[in-house]
């Protein structure tokens, strides 16, 4: 034993196991040691590539909602048309599944015929959509994100208040649009520094700033400095508006990357969060590939690397990421170390309409519950299963 983990040797294989999982019953010095341990493991001559996959990457809490909205709505209504309003969420596989299992993509409501069931994706809809809807007499059922729900409910408070709201993201986001609606008089988009001049504004004293939730932290920050250099009164959203899981995935890559020779980001392109952790990599001085599933992977990629740090964007299935870390251990004899810079166990309420829709198939809302925790690794799905744990990121 020592400082509460053992080492074996087999092969140049090493295996470390923790004495007292989980992972913080470590002390300062347990962590110390272990730190040192895996960099010796590191230096081992017939060490191979190593695959350092991070802890909070793929479905996020909201995501996962969204698409449980839609799978339990195919069990609880087989036969009936199911339709969303745009994708579920940014990730073409999962748009691919559901389509092959029925379900109708629309990018306007009027698509949906009248009396028909319509999940509102999990980047949330204006209420003129909502109003739509009711006036084709469709059963709407609101997969929203709760944290883009919040946004919009800052954004009608401002309002009422008689603030003017600077709305910080990508104008054509769905999520923007979406939040915009709410409140059209009272904001303005803003998406860099350089528009701030531009804005109409009428008193520097009566402004507040929200954000787009999927937005880079980095990127963020830069406008709302900005922001508050040219109106240091503007008020802030109370705890802020990026959600927890896009942080925790920006930190991880943040964190983890500079060790690292590559990134590999599971996404699609049309991810806005996705496309921010390539960025964030690059900017921390590591390579990054962005690839919605393993048949994009390219050997020249990893020539003379070492170390390679897969991630996910939080739309991007974990079966996926599995799929990516599989071929790097089939391929190239890779080893996997889990980077665990935080964890995630997060529960939401399941929407009313759907809630209803259980009762009358007699369903007992109560007893089912969306919850979303981090997934196992098991040799069978990765192809391998956890060899080190890094301790780097306590």
């Amino acid at each position: 034993m020592n400082n509460g983990f053992t080492t074996t040797i087999t092969d140049g294989i090493a295996e470390l196991v923790l004495d007292r999982p989980p992972v913080n019953a470590l002390d300062d010095a347990g962590w110390h040691a272990l730190a040192d341990e895996i960099i010796r493991i590191g230096r081992d001559p017939a060490a191979r590539v190593i695959v350092l996959r991070a802890e909070g990457r793929g479905f996020c809490a909201g995501v996962h909602m969204a698409i449980d909205v839609v799978q339990q709505l195919l069990e609880l209504c087989p036969g009936e048309d199911i339709y969303v309003y745009h994708e579920i969420v940014h990730n073409k596989h999962v748009v691919h599944r559901f389509r092959e299992r029925g379900v109708g993509f629309v990018e306007d409501i009027d698509e949906v015929p009248e009396g028909k069931i319509v999940v509102f994706s999990a980047h949330g809809v204006s209420p003129a959509v909502r109003q739509a809807a009711a006036e084709r007499n469709l059963t709407s059922v609101d997969a929203t994100c709760p944290l883009v729900t919040k946004v919009h409910m800052e954004a009608i408070r401002y309002a009422r208040q008689g603030y003017q709201i600077l709305l910080v993201g990508h104008a054509d986001h769905q999520e923007i649009v979406g939040t915009r609606g709410e409140a059209p008089d009272s904001i303005q988009v803003v998406e860099r520094p350089g528009d701030i001049p531009k804005l109409n504004i009428i008193d520097p004293n009566k402004l507040a700033y929200l954000t787009q939730t999927t937005l880079s932290t980095d990127d963020a920050d830069v406008i709302i400095s900005a922001l508050k250099r040219a109106f240091p009164n503007i008020k802030e959203p109370p705890g802020g508006d990026i959600c927890y899981a896009t942080t925790n995935r920006q930190r991880a890559v943040r964190q983890i990357a500079p060790e690292c020779d590559l990134t590999l980001v599971i996404g699609s392109r049309n991810s806005s969060n996705s496309v921010r952790l390539t960025e964030i990599s690059q900017n921390v001085g590591t390579p990054a590939r962005l690839l919605d599933d393993v048949s994009e992977l390219q050997d020249d990629w990893f020539t003379g690397i070492e170390r390679v740090l897969v991630t996910a964007g939080a739309s991007a299935p974990e079966d996926l990421v599995a799929g990516v870390v599989r071929r790097l251990v089939e391929t190239y004899s890779a080893e996997i170390e889990i980077a665990d810079v935080f964890d995630e166990d997060v529960e939401f309420a399941i929407p009313a309409t759907l809630k209803r829709i259980m009762r009358e198939n007699g369903v007992d809302p109560s007893q089912r519950k969306i919850r979303f925790t981090k997934p196992d690794i098991t040799e069978s799905l990765y192809g391998a299963v956890p060899l080190t744990v890094s301790a780097g990121h306590h």
